[in-house]
């Protein structure tokens, strides 16, 4: 991200906002994806994001780390969004994911890796993005969660256990 645009960000520009909303608004959306299911979820959590962004940017002390920064915030704004839908963790049943049914014969495999993440429940895939693909440590994980780290760590077994179940029934 340009050091001036960030800058007048910084100003209140409403101009430069609206760019750096347009550059980044795309990755974030992706960020949120992978932990929420429901569009209108993602969408409240990416306009908290922004919000934040925005009201908070004159906090952050080197413009060079802002996209990690805004992801951070995308990060604990989809956690917060789980933590008030009191999505609770998996019980560990084998019933609790349906069989999949989606074609993703023409899907790239970041998108198919997607959407087989949507069959995992929502406490259990945000464990698994947090460690998998964030790559926070299961003593962070608990203490963002409220959880015992192992339950982080038997959410995270649980969760790669059903990925490589659905990827062998998907022949990906």
């Amino acid at each position: 991200m340009e050091r001036e645009l960030l800058l007048e960000c910084q100003r209140s520009n409403r101009k430069a906002q609206r760019v750096v909303y347009e550059k980044m608004a795309g990755r974030l959306y992706s960020v949120c994806r992978r932990y929420l299911k429901n569009d209108e979820d993602i969408e409240e959590v990416l306009a908290d994001t922004f919000y934040k962004i925005f009201t908070k940017i004159n906090q952050l002390q080197t413009l060079e780390t802002f996209e990690a920064w805004a992801k951070k915030i995308a990060v604990n704004e989809c956690l917060q969004k789980l933590r008030s839908n009191k999505t609770s963790f998996i019980s560990l049943e084998e019933n609790d994911i349906p069989p999949s049914t989606a074609s993703v014969e023409n899907l790239s495999f970041e998108k198919d890796m997607m959407n087989l993440l949507n069959f995992l429940p929502e406490g259990c895939r945000a464990i698994f993005n947090l460690f998998a693909i964030e790559g926070y440590p299961h003593k962070e994980i608990a203490a963002m969660l409220s959880i015992s780290e192992g339950t982080s760590k038997s959410q995270l077994n649980f969760a790669r256990k059903k990925l490589q179940e659905l990827l062998a029934n998907q022949h990906i």
